[in-house]
């Protein structure tokens, strides 16, 4: 018997052509960028400089990086933003987990009082200087703490895991697990939490990249170089650097020099920096999706 074949028709076939344009033009306007910051980091500054570099790099030369590696606050910086990322992970994750398993329990007393209070918390906040008081009232002030604490909740990232236990976890599996002598924490790790992979994957995934791209935190309540981020030294590198070479009196050729190294750390920096979150993204990837889709458009 054959099979009926379906055939599209024109204006089918033109949405079509359309839909795969745009994604076309969306690849490109996503992938350019960041292939040009690449071959930029890997060429030399005079190409940069000079509009050479479009695509591949220009007189290649490692330059750039050799000269982060000469750079003793970068490495420092790099490692204290992988302690932090790690922390904020685990910490958020935790916290995240813990309130919102409760809040997807339809017997929890008070369950509209906190969601009021959190929706209320989510919408308002006292802004930056009762934020900081808060904090230095705490003794955070100058510590890794302040990076990790006050951040260490996100109410959106609860909603979502609280829909995605709410939805994904079938009320008659805690039922059961409670007839068996069960209690909630022995059902939220021995059942819930192996059956949430994918919510459990965007929660790392979004406080990693949310931790490892901040630096306003530290801006504002570290003052120890030594616990700088790698985002603070990035911005003072490609910020607080230009206003001290305009500042200066330089003769030509120091200008130049100065100038050569600040686009060769810039480029190199950008693609040291984004490296550890496109290498994260893969394994999460395959939760990410199914994850955030059930947690934020279900219930």
């Amino acid at each position: 018997m054959q099979k009926a074949i379906i055939r599209e028709s024109l204006p089918d076939r033109i949405f079509l052509l359309f839909i795969y344009l745009m994604l076309i033009l969306i690849l490109i306007s996503v992938a350019y960028p960041l292939i040009f910051v690449i071959s930029s980091s890997f060429s030399s500054s005079s190409a940069v400089i000079g509009g050479k570099v479009w695509l591949w790099p220009v007189n290649p030369t490692l330059n750039g990086y050799e000269a982060i590696y000469n750079y003793p606050e970068i490495l420092k910086g790099f490692l204290n933003s992988v302690f932090y990322t790690v922390l904020a992970v685990l910490i958020t994750v935790s916290l995240t987990v813990l309130m919102a398993f409760p809040l997807s329990r339809p017997n929890l007393p008070g369950k509209g009082i906190w969601m009021y209070a959190l929706l209320f918390a989510m919408i308002f906040n006292g802004g930056l200087i009762p934020f900081y008081l808060v904090v230095r009232d705490l003794h955070m002030i100058n510590t890794i703490w302040s990076l990790l604490i006050p951040g260490g909740l996100n109410i959106f990232s609860v909603l979502v895991a609280k829909t995605f236990f709410q939805n994904g976890i079938p009320g008659e599996l805690y039922d059961s697990a409670q007839v068996d002598g069960c209690n909630d924490f022995r059902f939220l790790g021995i059942i819930a939490l192996p059956l949430s992979k994918p919510i459990l994957a965007v929660l790392v995934l979004w406080a990693a990249v949310g931790q490892w791209n901040s630096y306003f935190n530290a801006m504002i309540f570290l003052n120890n170089p030594d616990l700088f981020p790698l985002q603070l030294i990035l911005r003072k590198i490609l910020i607080l650097n230009n206003v001290e070479m305009t500042s200066m009196t330089l003769s030509p050729e120091l200008l130049l020099k100065f100038e050569d190294m600040k686009n060769l750390l810039k480029y190199a920096l950008i693609v040291i920096t984004s490296v550890p979150m496109l290498l994260l993204y893969p394994f999460a990837q395959k939760y990410f999706v199914q994850g955030a889709m059930i947690g934020s458009i279900k219930g």
